[in-house]
C-alpha cells in the first residue's frame, strides 16, 4: 500500500510509493540524441494487447466490440503501477511528530488512440474532442468518492518529461489532499479577489488580449497565450475567455473549440521546435466536500486552466533550492514565433 507523508516544515505531502520502481522504461536507454521508438508488438497500449493492461474502466467504442478487446477508439485503465490506490481506509495517524495516511486515491491512465505513434497534432478536433470528453467523465465520476480532494489529470510527452511508454496516453491522479502546487494558486487567487472583487485569472486574459504581446492563438471561447512570468521557454497557458472554477462544467458545446485550439497550439511547437518532449497539466477547481466553509469563494475566485511547458531545459540546483526559474527565452519572442507559423 502506498503511503501519504507530510513534511512538517513546509506542509507539503509526499507519496512514498515502492511499486513504482518497478514500472517499466521501455527496455531502452534514451537520450536527447537518440530518441529511440518500442516496438508496437510489445507495447500494452496498442490495439490487440488489452490484455497487458488491468481490465478497463471506461472505453470508446463505435463498432459494439466488447470490453477488453481491440475495437476501441479511446480506452481507460487503471495505472499498473499506482502512485495511489482506490482500496483501503485513509487511517490518519500520527508517529511521533510525523503525519501521515495510507496511500489512497486513484491513478488512471487515458490511452488516447489505439495508433502507437499519434500525437496531439495527428488528431482531428473532433477526435481530440473525445479525448477531453473521457476526461470530463472520468473527473465527475471520481468526485462522487468523498475521500478525494482533488483531481489532476496531466500529460508527459517523451522520456525527458518522465513518460515511461512513447504509445500516446494521458493520466489521472486523485489525491485525499489538495497539492500545495494547488494550494498556492488556490491562496493567490482567492486573495487577489478578496482584495480586488475580481478574478485574477479574468485579468490576466483581458490582459493578455489586449496587448497581444504575448498571445498565440485565440477563438470565440479560449485563449492561449505565454505567460508573462513563464518559468520555461515557450510555456504556454491555455484558459476558457469566460470564468468557470471546473474544467468538467464546460459547456458541451465550447468543448469542440477546446479541442481545436489545443490541436493548433501542439502543431505550432512541434513546428517550431522539432516535437520537442513537454508536459501539460490541468488545474480545476478542487473537489468540493460538504463541509462548512470549505472552500466557498472558488466558484468566484478560480479559473481552470491548462499550462503546456516544453522540455528545452532542465530546473537544476539553483531553481530546486531558491523556488526561483531561470527562463533563457522570454514570452514575448516565444508567442512573436509562435504566432507567425501557419497550422
Amino acid at each position: 500500500m502506498p503511503e501519504l507523508r507530510k513534511d512538517p516544515v513546509i506542509g507539503r505531502w509526499v507519496i512514498i510509493s515502492i511499486e513504482r520502481s518497478r514500472r517499466p522504461r521501455d527496455s531502452y536507454e534514451l537520450s536527447e540524441k537518440d530518441n529511440k521508438k518500442t516496438d508496437p508488438e510489445n507495447c500494452p497500449f496498442c490495439a490487440g494487447n488489452e490484455e497487458m493492461t488491468p481490465p478497463e474502466i471506461l472505453a470508446v467504442r463505435n463498432n459494439n466490440s466488447l470490453a477488453n478487446t481491440p475495437g476501441w477508439d479511446i480506452r481507460v485503465v487503471p495505472n499498473k503501477f499506482p502512485a495511489l490506490r482506490v482500496e483501503g481506509n485513509l487511517d490518519k495517524e500520527g508517529t511521533g511528530m510525523f503525519d501521515k495516511m495510507n496511500g489512497i486515491g486513484a491513478h488512471e491512465v487515458i490511452i488516447e488512440t489505439p495508433k502507437h505513434e499519434y500525437g496531439i497534432q495527428e488528431h482531428s478536433y473532433s477526435s481530440w474532442n473525445n479525448v477531453l470528453e473521457v476526461y470530463r467523465a472520468r473527473i465527475n465520476d471520481l468526485k462522487k468518492d468523498i475521500r478525494l480532494k482533488y483531481i489532476l489529470v496531466f500529460r508527459n510527452e517523451g522520456e525527458l518529461a518522465g513518460a515511461s511508454l512513447d504509445h500516446p496516453h494521458s493520466q489521472l491522479i486523485a489525491t485525499p489532499i489538495i497539492p500545495k502546487r494547488v494550494q498556492e494558486e488556490l491562496y493567490g487567487a482567492q486573495k487577489y479577489h478578496n482584495y480586488k472583487d475580481r478574478c485574477v485569472f479574468c485579468d490576466i486574459i483581458r490582459e493578455e488580449i489586449r496587448q497581444k504581446e504575448r498571445l498565440v492563438l485565440e477563438n470565440d471561447f479560449f485563449v492561449a497565450f505565454c505567460p508573462f512570468a513563464a518559468r520555461f521557454p515557450f510555456e504556454i497557458w491555455i484558459l476558457p475567455k469566460d470564468h468557470q472554477a471546473d474544467f468538467e462544467n464546460t459547456p458541451q458545446e465550447k468543448m469542440p473549440y477546446l479541442a481545436e485550439l489545443m490541436v493548433k497550439v501542439q502543431r505550432k511547437l512541434n513546428k517550431a521546435l522539432n516535437k520537442p518532449h513537454y508536459n501539460y497539466i490541468l488545474h480545476t477547481g478542487p473537489v468540493r466536500v460538504p463541509k462548512k466553509g470549505y472552500w466557498e469563494s472558488i466558484d468566484s475566485d478560480y479559473h481552470w486552466h491548462i499550462e503546456v511547458m516544453p522540455k528545452l531545459s532542465r530546473v537544476a540546483g539553483f531553481e530546486w533550492g531558491s523556488g526561483f526559474y531561470i527562463n533563457s527565452t522570454s514570452p514575448e519572442v516565444s508567442a512573436d514565433f509562435l504566432r507567425q507559423l501557419d497550422v
